[in-house]
Formats: structure tokens, C-alpha cells, sequence
């Protein structure tokens, strides 16, 4: 039996831009693991990078791993949505896919820095809806770090020292959450996501639903 569309189902609406950010090993990587997984009409936007790839990351589905130079013609060209220099590598959004996403009433989530998130807020404000996220303390921070037995403890000294900086820029973001219970940082990113989703200037369908609804004349 097929499921029958409802009203809200059917309104058009301009996608929207779910920016994660926080510093490294503060769990924002996870969350958004979780949100794809779970939440229907989600997908990441991936960045492009000109940092080395980790054992556990897909070219492709992770980042697109590039060279400086074909960083520094996507940038010149104006083919990045944003753009960041982040512990000594390059980062940033190629425009095109997000610009035909947001066109088409997709959603998509982003992982980035401060930088990326800034960048995006000056040039598709209405589309960006910002999460930072907190480590419950520094020592959890840094345990972390060490637990993802990713880095060289010279990466981990180098992330630790520019976390602070990273935290400092919070009020930038419109909404903060700690992640002291992954559980319950995820659940309130499901539900940031449920109501942005609705917000009356995201779906301009409405305009011809409410046109509608009053010029129907019901029955007797």
C-alpha cells in the first residue's frame, strides 16, 4: 500500500545548509555521521582538501583529496563556496553542487571550521543554519583525540593548542550544544533540523498552499 502524500509533504521549499563545526575531537564529525544515517533528504556536501588522506576515509565520500595547485585554481576561479587554511592544509566548498541542492529543496550538511561557517553566513545567510558543538571539558577534548589513534602526537599538540581560538568563535553560530551524552547531542541536532525544516521563509510553496486553502469553498 503506498503512503499517502500529506500537505506539508508536498510543499515545495529551498533546501538548507546544516553547518556543523567545533574543534577537533569535540564529537561533530560522529554527529554527522549519525544525521546521514538517520535523517531522510540529508546529504554532505564534501569538501575538497589538500591534506593527506586518513586510513579511515573514502576519496570521494569523505573529502576530494587534492593538489594545492588545483586548490589554488578552484579558489581563483571563484568555484568555492568558502575556504579555509586549517592546521597548515587547505579546505572548501566546491559552489556548483550546493547552489543546484538548494535550488532543488535538498538538504545539505557541512562539516567545516569557524572560517567555512563565516563565509557562508556572508553569502547565502537565508540557507545556513549553524551548530557549534563543545567538548565538556579539555581533558575530554584531548582524550579523545588520542582515543581516534589517527593523528602523531605532534598533530594532537598542534590541534589542542588552536582549539581554543576555534571555541572562542561560538557566538558566531545559532545554536550551541555540549556533547557531554552523544545520545542527547543528537537528538537536539534531529530536532533543530525538524523545525528549520519548516520555518515559513524556507518554503515558499506556501504561498500557493494558503492561495488555495482560502479559495476552496468546502461542502455542505
Amino acid at each position: 500500500m503506498t503512503a499517502r502524500a500529506t500537505p506539508s509533504s508536498i510543499i515545495q521549499r529551498r533546501g538548507l545548509m546544516l553547518v556543523l563545526s567545533s574543534p577537533s575531537g569535540a564529537g561533530k564529525s560522529t554527529i554527522a555521521r549519525n544525521l546521514l544515517e538517520s535523517v531522510p533528504g540529508l546529504s554532505l556536501s564534501v569538501s575538497v582538501t589538500t591534506r593527506a588522506r586518513r586510513p579511515s576515509e573514502i576519496a570521494g565520500r569523505h573529502y576530494h583529496f587534492i593538489s594545492v595547485r588545483e586548490f589554488e585554481r578552484m579558489r581563483d576561479s571563484d568555484s568555492l563556496l568558502e575556504w579555509a587554511e586549517v592546521h597548515g592544509n587547505f579546505y572548501g566548498t566546491p559552489r556548483e553542487p550546493v547552489e543546484v541542492a538548494m535550488a532543488e529543496g535538498r538538504d545539505m550538511l557541512f562539516d567545516i571550521d569557524w572560517q567555512g561557517a563565516r563565509q557562508l553566513q556572508e553569502k547565502m545567510a537565508a540557507d545556513v543554519v549553524s551548530i557549534f558543538v563543545l567538548p565538556p571539558t579539555m581533558t575530554e577534548l584531548q582524550s579523545r583525540l588520542h582515543r581516534r589513534a589517527e593523528d602523531t602526537e605532534e598533530v594532537i599538540a598542534t590541534r589542542l593548542a588552536n582549539s581554543r581560538s576555534e571555541i572562542e568563535h561560538w557566538r558566531e553560530y545559532d545554536y550551541v550544544l555540549i556533547n557531554d551524552d552523544l545520545d542527547i547531542a543528537f537528538d537536539t541536532v534531529q530536532c533543530i533540523v525538524k523545525a528549520e525544516r519548516v520555518r515559513r521563509d524556507r518554503r515558499h510553496g506556501l504561498f500557493d498552499f494558503v492561495r488555495g486553502l482560502l479559495e476552496e469553498t468546502p461542502k455542505l
